[in-house]
């Protein structure tokens, strides 16, 4: 049986549906492309984000999409959005034209209209890895439908709250990197994020399965594995910090090179930023700014001010030679005035940052944020937008354009080029096309090479030679 994934959203979620693909795959389901032009999936699964309406947008709209153009398939929709707005999303398939399908086709794994239950994204979503031997072990000639109907009745809804954990892929099929869930959920009450009400507190992996997994990726030959979470700065499992943790997992390895997800500003210390220095911890971070403006931090509910930025940087700074450095910016959160847009702008440019990911802001139900007044007109946003996006576009080009000629470690991806070709990313983050000497090396391994000229496609940074 053919089977498709289709991924919103964040590196956890993409993680996730790995471990999905993974569990498919192990029973003799066959992955294909969800628009391929091959005979349809009998079963495609959406991975939800919820972190914009837009992101709610693309999903209704690609779950319709699906629903239309393949009409012998059934789709099941997990992930944040599915978590909390169950309901909207079922009623999707009512507003579909389906060809007269008399069967139902839409499977929603969720926790209910509006507000997250008990469970968490994660738990309802680890439901799906026990699907695969479900269907496998199924009455042959039994409707897919049917089945589908049964096993949420009746398996998907017994998800402990442990198998948020389980997303462990012996295989990875979208990614050259190997990925480690760390931590899930989060503590803080961030005025304008949803994700952590279908997400909910924050729970952290077993350190000494955290290693046992990191060890069983660096006995596959695995270069480089991403840690993630959602916010993995506040992981802790028996006194183990994430600073604790990375020496742990550094100290009990030997070659792999581990590369982080997004970092809290007010957790960045002393001893985070020394075990950050480790040669084998990328040179790459990422920071979750939000704004430059103390009045707006204190308005979303962020636990810092600039000043706290200013160190967190300088230390991130410290650890590494001329790191990647990114942050997030929402601009046009509500009653940002110009004055504090130009704060966020200053701080940005002062920064240097190499690269900017800007958001207009998007009231989420359920969040604080949503009943705010004095909203900033969308013109504002676009223009704020436009200028961000300029900033971000600049410090990317001088920060590859300062690693022209130097010799550097990147992974081979899977995107296939011409001959004698390459894609990589470097451990500084840039997307390099690599002119290789000889054969093309496999995908996920380690090259060395040299940037030789900044690249005009805005896929790649720079031209690089192997070394």
């Amino acid at each position: 049986m053919k089977f498709s994934i289709y991924t919103l959203g964040c590196k956890l979620n993409q993680l996730e549906s790995e471990g999905i693909a993974d569990s498919f795959r192990k029973v003799g389901f066959r992955l294909v492309p969800w628009d391929s032009c091959s005979p349809e999936p009998r079963i495609i699964i959406v991975n939800t984000c919820t972190v914009t309406s837009k992101a709610d947008q693309k999903a209704r709209r690609m779950i319709r999409k699906l629903l239309r153009d393949n009409p012998e398939s059934c789709v099941i929709v997990t992930g944040c959005y599915a978590q909390l707005d169950t309901e909207e999303l079922r009623a999707l398939e009512g507003q579909t034209d389906c060809g007269g399908a008399a069967e139902r086709r839409l499977f929603v794994l969720g926790g209910g209209e509006g507000a997250a239950s008990a469970a968490t994204t994660a738990v309802a979503k680890s439901a799906l890895l026990g699907l695969p031997g479900y269907l496998s072990g199924a009455i042959s000639g039994e409707p897919l439908p049917c089945l589908l109907e049964a096993w949420i009745k009746n398996v998907a809804s017994a998800a402990g709250n442990d198998s948020v954990f389980n997303f462990t892929p012996g295989q990875f099929n979208f990614h050259s990197r190997a990925y480690l869930k760390i931590q899930d959920g989060c503590d803080n009450n961030c005025a304008y994020c949803r994700v952590r009400l279908a997400r909910g507190h924050s729970v952290s992996l077993n350190h000494g399965q955290v290693l046992e997994r990191l060890r069983a990726f660096e006995a596959k030959g695995c270069a480089e594995t991403f840690i993630t979470g959602v916010n993995i700065t506040q992981y802790s499992d028996s006194g183990i910090d994430l600073a604790g943790l990375l020496e742990l997992l550094l100290g009990g390895t030997s070659n792999i090179c581990l590369r982080l997800s997004s970092l809290e500003p007010e957790c960045i210390d002393e001893r985070l930023a020394s075990a950050l220095a480790h040669p084998r911890i990328r040179s790459h971070f990422h920071l979750s700014v939000q704004s430059g403006s103390d009045a707006i931090l204190q308005r979303m509910g962020r636990a810092y001010n600039v000043i706290t930025l200013e160190k967190a940087i300088a230390l991130l700074r410290s650890t590494k030679d001329n790191p990647f450095l990114a942050c997030d910016i929402i601009t046009g959160f509500p009653g940002e005035t110009e004055a504090e847009f130009a704060e966020t702008l200053d701080f940005c440019e002062k920064t240097h940052f190499a690269w900017i990911h800007a958001f207009p802001y998007s009231g989420r139900p359920g969040t604080a944020a949503f009943s705010f007044g004095d909203s900033v007109r969308d013109c504002d946003k676009t223009r704020r937008m436009e200028a961000l996006g300029k900033l971000a576009l600049k410090g990317r080009r001088e920060y590859t354009q300062a690693w022209i000629g130097k010799v550097l470690s990147a992974v081979v991806e899977k995107t296939p080029c011409p001959t004698c070709q390459c894609r990589a990313v470097s451990e500084n983050y840039l997307k390099l096309l690599v002119n290789c000497n000889g054969e093309i090396p496999l995908p996920g391994t380690s090259i060395r090479c040299t940037p030789v000229e900044i690249c005009e496609d805005e896929n790649v940074d720079a031209v690089a030679s192997e070394q």
